[in-house]
């Protein structure tokens, strides 16, 4: 057995951008792009043609949506803008480290958490003091596929070096965190079991 844990909103409260758009391009006019009068709108639309399932990278979004007005965006700033403009106060939520304490006697420890933002899921970590907490850490924008798509779930266990109908994957969207019975595994629902109530019978 294996147990996974949702990150944003499961192991730690983030604080985010209200709108996403316009703090995107405030850190883009921060690095002297010139950033069109509909950017919102632009932000908004879909530019990169994915399968369903999978993840695309803000960055490339960004640049996508830059594109679609006549806009270059040099010396990688959609990436710069993106990880300045997601850089949010993190609190952990209670019981979190117990919770993952209580999962690791069970064996292997993960983090399976939908993430377009490179590098935000390594920031929150260490800013929730959970570095180094976990065996392995996988991230939609590392991986290529979103939960509730088995292929996250499976990159997951590959990860963890556990078959996927092995994990335990706590969450706290039943939609999403859910997907996890698509490959066999168990859904905990933390909005049903909190985390400071985990305990070994949770993952049975």
């Amino acid at each position: 057995m294996s147990v996974t844990f949702d990150l944003f909103g499961t192991l730690v409260d983030a604080e985010m951008p209200a709108d996403p758009a316009a703090a995107v391009a405030r850190e883009l006019r921060e690095r002297d792009v010139a950033v069109p009068d509909d950017f919102g709108e632009a932000y908004r639309e879909v530019h990169i043609d994915a399968p369903p399932g999978a993840e695309v990278p803000l960055p490339a979004h960004v640049s996508a949506a830059l594109a679609s007005r006549n806009v270059d965006a040099p010396n990688n700033a959609a990436r710069r803008a993106v990880v300045a403009a997601f850089d949010p106060d993190v609190e952990r939520c209670p019981g979190a480290e117990a919770a993952i304490e209580v999962a690791r006697a069970a064996g292997p420890v993960g983090v399976c958490s939908n993430c377009s933002v490179p590098e935000l899921v390594r920031r929150t970590l260490i800013r929730a003091d959970l570095k180094g907490a976990f065996d392995g850490v996988v991230t939609s924008v590392g991986c290529g596929w979103r939960k509730p798509d088995p292929r996250a779930f499976e990159a997951a266990a590959r990860r963890l070096d556990v078959e996927p109908s092995e994990l335990v994957h706590v969450g706290d969207d039943p939609e999403t965190d859910g997907g996890v019975r698509e490959v066999g595994g168990r859904f905990v629902d933390v909005a049903e079991t909190p985390l400071s109530e985990f305990d070994p019978e949770v993952m049975q």
